[in-house]
């Protein structure tokens, strides 16, 4: 079973910031996309208030109502936009198995023109006080995250398209990947394969 949530919402982001939120990175990051090792998110998905350390996770993940989960739009994503808002493209919400709402989002910076690459947060906390727990995939990766969804035994699988190189049109995108985040200790390990191109 996959169970997709799609949500869109904006934010300021906090002053002070002035890199522009549709800049790419140099083409040698696809070198680690295409290569489709593994990496780990080392950042606990839940952790105990008092120690801060990892709580075992024994629970049936299943989707929760968003009205429960932390909102993204009253999150502090840590994308550096600038002037441009942040804005939530696409979401998830559900219980990952520590029996609490959780919320997992794609993001990107709200630049007037260009393809700004999208960032996936997984955040906790409430409703009105969500914190970012994880960051699943970084907006450095120059991908853009279409779909997000939850399997039963608790996986995350997003798919995402991006480009080899700047001379790439930008509505051509030549490189799309299926992404998988599972739990591995006290974090995430993150696969990915190749996957069929779509122009939108």
């Amino acid at each position: 079973m996959e169970t997709a949530v799609g949500t869109t919402a904006e934010q300021q982001t906090p002053a002070g910031r002035t890199r522009p939120g549709h800049a790419r990175t140099t083409p040698w990051h696809w070198a680690l996309a295409l290569a489709g090792c593994g990496a780990v998110v080392a950042t606990a998905l839940a952790a105990s208030p008092a120690t801060g350390t990892p709580v075992p996770l024994h629970g049936t993940p299943k989707p929760v109502a968003a009205a429960s989960a932390p909102d993204p739009a009253k999150a502090q994503l840590p994308l550096d936009c600038g002037p441009f808002p942040v804005k939530a493209v696409v979401s998830l919400t559900a219980d990952l198995g520590d029996g609490r709402p959780s919320t997992v989002v794609a993001a990107h910076c709200a630049a007037e023109n260009g393809t700004p690459p999208d960032a996936v947060y997984l955040l906790g906390g409430t409703a009105d006080r969500p914190v970012v727990v994880a960051t699943l995939l970084s907006e450095r990766e120059n991908l853009t995250v279409s779909r997000l969804n939850l399997r039963s035994d608790g996986t995350v699988t997003a798919h995402a398209q991006g480009y080899s190189s700047d001379d790439v049109p930008r509505f051509r995108p030549d490189i799309s990947l299926d992404l998988t985040w599972t739990r591995k200790g006290g974090g995430w390990a993150r696969t990915q394969t190749a996957a069929p191109i779509s122009v939108v």
